[in-house]
Order: structure tokens, then C-alpha cells, then sequence
């Protein structure tokens, strides 16, 4: 069952998918449709969940679960895995690739493999201030207070 993203507790379980570039608007009004299909939907052994979506910047898709009204099981998230494959291969992105990684110069979202994120690292082109995309967060209040971050306050700090 869809619901506004919005109206998802704090404690809402997410995902995010990050794609390998920036979305253009006809492929953002197509995602959101196919998306709101999926999750009007979406169910846990014949149970509705209450779930929803957002579209970030034009380049991460946020998909949010509440667990309150109804757990997520290993089911419900391989079917999710599977819509997003889907768009993949609709639109040619790579969603799934864990191994890219979107850091923040200016007002610009940049997205390298995690190669070419040490190389910037050594060669200064990002720091520990570079504002970096933290997509191991799990709940939406995570969300809001832990994915765009410096990059000495997420996993990227290793690389420092």
C-alpha cells in the first residue's frame, strides 16, 4: 500500500539505490510510475505493506518500509531487487553496483567507482570535508541525519 514518504516513521526501514548517473526527467516521471505500481502492490506473504519511495537529487531511489504495520520478509525484499533489476535494464542504469561511489563538489553530484574515489583521495581532489552519500543507512531517520555527511563520518573515512 502506498503512502506519502513523508509519512513514514523515523524508524521506517530503507533502502537506497543509487544510480551511475543523473536521471533525466522523462526517465524520473517513468521511474515514479512504474515505482508507485510496485509499491501500491508490495506485500509480505499476501499482507499489504505500508511503503513508499522518493526520488533524490535525480539520481538515488529511496525505497521505505513501515515495520510498525508489518515486517518486511526475505520474499517481499528479493521482489523489491527484482523491480529495481527491472528498471535497470528499462532505462540502461546500473542501480545495484555497490562499488560506485557519490560524493558532493559544489552543487554537483559526481559518481566514480571506488577506485577512482582513493585515486581523488590521493590526489586531494576530495577530503575529509567532501560531502559524501552515505547508502548504508537503514531507516529513514538515518536518512535525514546520516547520508549526506562529511566523508570522516561515514565508512569513507578509511580511505583518510
Amino acid at each position: 500500500m502506498y503512502v506519502d514518504f513523508d509519512i513514514l516513521p523515523d524508524n521506517s526501514r530503507i533502502w537506497i539505490y543509487q544510480s551511475n548517473r543523473e536521471l533525466t526527467e522523462n526517465e524520473v516521471t517513468g521511474i515514479n510510475t512504474k515505482l508507485k505500481g510496485f509499491v501500491n502492490n508490495w506485500q509480505r506473504h499476501g499482507e499489504d505493506l505500508r511503503a513508499s519511495f522518493i526520488i533524490k537529487y535525480n539520481q538515488f531511489i529511496v525505497l521505505g518500509v513501515d515495520e510498525n504495520a508489518n515486517d518486511v520478509s526475505g520474499c517481499s525484499i528479493d521482489s523489491s531487487v527484482h523491480s529495481i533489476k527491472q528498471l535497470e535494464a528499462e532505462f540502461g542504469l546500473d542501480l545495484m553496483n555497490k562499488l560506485n561511489v557519490s560524493f558532493k563538489d559544489g552543487d554537483t553530484i559526481n559518481t566514480v567507482s571506488l577506485a577512482e574515489f582513493k585515486t581523488f583521495v590521493k590526489s586531494k581532489k576530495v577530503n575529509k570535508e567532501t560531502i559524501v552519500f552515505n547508502n548504508m543507512v537503514q531507516s529513514k531517520f538515518e536518512l535525514v541525519s546520516n547520508w549526506e555527511v562529511p566523508a570522516d563520518q561515514s565508512w569513507h573515512k578509511r580511505f583518510f
